[in-house]
């Protein structure tokens, strides 16, 4: 957007040229018999702050004013400048503990560059569904470019990832130390789904354990005109997926009890578990018969069947997601056990 305002004729050798909306002044050399008009714009490359658009009724003209001399350390892209001599007066050995201190107190060694990145990462974690650029700046209160340049710098080191549709969600930096082996399961995995999926018609995942919830991070998609399908890098909640259903049974229950203490059990539709004592239960059951079943509790009308893959570093699962009319109760026990087959060549001392 284009800050315009009139300016007077110039009637010295040198005139003052000002751009409120910067702030910025500017010393000029005239046009005598012309009545310029003054154009704010972005910073081009740290060189040019605002144009002079100088109209007679022959020829229009636009001359660049030199910016003033900034210190060759400055960065225009950061939020915040760091001063040496406020560092040297924080006191690193005295410092007040995060969690109880005062407004002031916080005041002193709050980062607001960092702030803002934690908010930008708590709206994606909080959020159930990927998110756009401008839900995200609208969001906290950030402008655009700002938001963005944050997403780009995230997502190169994989704590963000953005979809084919342009949308945000949290990615797997998260997972630390056993990125490498995510992605080694990734790459092993994704010609097992699509050979699961051309077997059986229908969708196959591969999601593990982010947080309290379930993240997708491979899907062979059904090729059929109505099917179930999850996004790469969405979240879904362990206590209504078969997902998450698989990969609790293998934890512990006091740890299952631990994600639940900051999940909201929501109903999702009719048939969905909203009691800690009824996930307990069904978690019982997935550990008896080998696999767990999302019937139509996540999505009306869904049905998904899930294995856990065991023996790895990583909590993780392999489902196969379909429409309840195509994917049966009849059918749950034929694809559990392409799924079980397919988890133990996944294994560590598998043949995958």
């Amino acid at each position: 957007m284009l800050y315009e305002t009139d300016a007077p004729s110039y009637k010295s050798r040198y005139d003052r040229l000002e751009c409120p909306s910067r702030g910025h002044t500017r010393a000029v050399a005239p046009t005598p018999g012309r009545s310029p008009t003054v154009r704010h714009g972005l910073l081009a490359d740290d060189l040019v702050s605002c144009t002079i658009s100088e109209t007679s009724s022959s020829k229009q003209e636009t001359r660049y004013v030199m910016p003033r001399k900034r210190s060759p350390d400055r960065n225009d892209h950061d939020d915040t400048v760091d001063d040496e001599r406020a560092d040297s007066k924080i006191d690193i050995n005295n410092a007040p503990d995060p969690a109880t201190a005062t407004p002031a107190q916080a005041k002193k060694y709050l980062n607001r560059s960092v702030e803002r990145v934690v908010s930008m990462l708590n709206e994606l974690q909080e959020t159930a569904v990927p998110m756009s650029l401008v839900e995200i700046h609208r969001a906290i209160d950030m402008p655009k470019a700002t938001a963005f340049r944050y997403l780009w710098t995230l997502q190169k080191h994989r704590y963000v990832e953005r979809d084919a549709d342009g949308l945000y969600v949290l990615g797997l930096g998260f997972v630390g130390m056993q990125s490498r082996d995510l992605d080694v399961l990734k790459e092993r995995a994704r010609p097992w789904l699509e050979r699961l999926r051309d077997e059986v018609g229908e969708t196959a995942n591969l999601g593990v354990l982010d947080g309290d919830a379930v993240r997708y991070v491979e899907v062979a998609e059904s090729q059929r005109p109505v099917r179930m399908v999850s996004a790469p890098g969405s979240r879904d909640p362990i206590y209504c997926t078969a997902l998450g259903k698989a990969i609790a049974a293998q934890l512990p229950e006091s740890r299952v009890r631990e994600l639940l203490e900051h999940v909201e059990l929501k109903p999702r539709t009719a048939k969905t578990i909203t009691t800690v004592d009824q996930f307990l239960a069904d978690l019982a059951s997935v550990r008896k018969r080998g696999y767990a079943v999302d019937d139509g509790e996540n999505e009306d009308d869904g049905r998904c069947v899930a294995v856990a893959i065991l023996g790895t570093r990583l909590p993780a699962a392999l489902s196969v997601s379909a429409p309840a009319s195509r994917l049966t109760l009849r059918d749950v026990s034929k694809v559990a056990k392409s799924l079980s087959a397919m988890a133990e060549r996944l294994q560590p001392s598998g043949r995958g």
